[in-house]
């Protein structure tokens, strides 16, 4: 009997590029939810394996009724919206897809990073209102030389890796904080270690986010980590919007501490209910106008990237089911409670 692939929150129109990955091996069931209830209750029975997009939470009673499931992708790389201890008690493993779109994030961040430094938006808004008016360097407070400044990153994974490359490209000192990295890894890579967040935020000129979302890390740029940052630093957070506490994010800009910020991720996508900071970005009030870069969570996304991204998730169920592979598993010791 073909397996079949429950895909509950698919917002692609087709699965032709999962179909020509996995062919006949595979029967998909392809639905466009965010509300698990709107799944009728036998699709998630009967079902062999979950391909999960970003737009629905699995939770611990959702993944209770997946009877026949044997396992989760992720059609993606974060997994905050897949309770994965629930699925490891059910002896399910969850996989994400961890090589697709590196490359499109850290261009991404160091965007944001360049367009603060260098005042791309202030510069093209005195334009667009006074062609002549407009057309000076001085008066804008996030300009400055990246040359010999600190990059700070927070997680030296893959996208901090490529991240903190490029910032060395353009002459940075690069420091990291991963505690969870063994001991030399920065010799490989010819990078500074410091071993506490603290001491990163204090040297930094620039912290950027690549981290992932976890009790531990939710949060984790709170009043006091913005009170540890240099004056006039800038932070980065193309990783996970609740990373970052949006009241200490606004009280570290206001006061000016602070000097800057781009974002790609918040803690709300999309934001329905937005943040007085949101607000004012939006309204350009003069105290944050130019000091403020929001995009909607895509740094990930380029044409190629996004096919990468749904052709690598379907290997990743094809390899499980027709070669007994699985890899990238985000939750190991599932195997301890699989059924016999």
């Amino acid at each position: 009997m073909t397996p079949i692939v429950l895909a509950p929150d698919a917002n692609v129109p087709t699965l032709d590029i999962e179909e020509a990955i996995v062919g006949r091996a595979l029967t998909f069931r392809r639905f466009d939810e965010s509300d698990p209830g709107r799944i009728p209750d036998e699709a998630w029975r009967t079902c062999d394996a979950v391909l999960k997009w970003k737009n629905m939470r699995l939770t611990a009673d959702v993944i209770d009724r997946l009877d026949r499931c044997r396992f989760i992708v992720r059609v993606g790389v974060g997994t905050d919206n897949i309770d994965v201890d629930a699925a490891r008690e059910r002896g399910i493993p969850v996989a994400n897809v961890p090589n697709y779109g590196t490359t499109e994030v850290a261009d991404h961040g160091i965007a944001l990073l360049l367009s603060l430094a260098r005042g791309i938006e202030p510069y093209q808004a005195r334009l667009r209102a006074d062609l002549v008016g407009g057309f000076h360097a001085a008066g804008v407070p996030t300009v400055r030389r990246l040359r010999g400044s600190v990059f700070g990153a927070i997680g030296l994974g893959r996208i901090g890796t490529a991240m903190a490359r490029r910032a060395k490209g353009f002459d940075m000192d690069v420091v990291y904080y991963d505690p969870f990295l063994p001991s030399g890894h920065e010799l490989g890579f010819g990078l500074r270690r410091v071993k506490s967040l603290e001491a990163l935020l204090g040297e930094a000129d620039v912290v950027s986010l690549h981290t992932p979302l976890t009790d531990a890390t939710r949060g984790i740029m709170d009043a006091d980590a913005f009170s540890a940052m240099k004056p006039g630093s800038i932070l980065v957070n193309i990783a996970r919007g609740p990373l970052v506490d949006f009241d200490a994010l606004e009280a570290a800009l206001r006061s000016g501490h602070l000097a800057a910020a781009g974002l790609d991720v918040l803690p709300e996508e999309p934001p329905r209910h937005p943040h007085p900071l949101i607000t004012a970005w939006q309204q350009r009030e003069a105290w944050i106008d130019g000091r403020l870069i929001l995009t909607p969570h895509a740094a990930y996304f380029s044409a190629a990237s996004y096919h990468d991204m749904r052709a690598f998730s379907a290997q990743t169920l094809l390899d499980h089911f027709a070669a007994g592979v699985t890899r990238d598993v985000v939750n190991p010791g599932w195997e301890r409670n699989r059924p016999a």
